[in-house]
Parts: C-alpha cells; sequence; structure tokens
C-alpha cells in the first residue's frame, strides 16, 4: 500500500465515529440513514463520515435505484492491517532477541 494511501486510512480511522462506522459495515451494507441510527447526528455529518472514508478507499457506495448502500472494502481494510501486523512481526523479533540478551546476562 503506498503510504499516502496508508496515511489516508490511518487518518480516517483516527476518528471514533468512522471507527464505528467500520465496524457497523463489517456486519453488512447499509445505507447512510441506516448507519446515522445509533448516532446523536445528522444524516450530513454520517455522510461527510462516509465521504472520508471513501476517498480513502476503505468504503463504497453504490446506486440500486433510490438507495445508496455503502460496504465496507475488506480488501482495502486488510492492506491495513498488513502494514500493522508487519510492525508487529518487527517488534516481536526486536523483543526476542532482548529478551535472549538479556537472559544470558
Amino acid at each position: 500500500m503506498p503510504p499516502s494511501e496508508l496515511d489516508a486510512s490511518f487518518a480516517a480511522l483516527s476518528d471514533p465515529v468512522r471507527r464505528a462506522l467500520v465496524s457497523r459495515l463489517a456486519r453488512g451494507e447499509a445505507t447512510v440513514s441506516e448507519l446515522a441510527e445509533p448516532f446523536a447526528l445528522t444524516q450530513q455529518a454520517i455522510s461527510h463520515h462516509v465521504g472520508v472514508l471513501r476517498r480513502c478507499g476503505l468504503v463504497e457506495q453504490r446506486r440500486e435505484g433510490t438507495r445508496r448502500p455503502c460496504r465496507l472494502r475488506a480488501d482495502q481494510l486488510a492492506l491495513v492491517g498488513g502494514w500493522i501486523d508487519e510492525q508487529r512481526r518487527v517488534w516481536d523479533d526486536r523483543l526476542d532477541v532482548l529478551t535472549r540478551h538479556l537472559e544470558a546476562q
């Protein structure tokens, strides 16, 4: 994943409302009005958050007559998760080296 896309994804996910929207969309498609139901926010505010998630590629929206369901792009989310997993592996390796060093002392 190019650094600019990764930056945009992390910036989008830094907001708790957008993380909640991603969690909701992980359970299945929903329209903006359906996404707005549990929040004390306007549909416009939710539309803004969905737009941020769309621009970074984590969500896509399509037309279905008058409906515009949103769905999570799991492939994009997996790329973000892959970067996190790689960082975890690096730190696990470093901590293993430190552990061996301390045990040798």
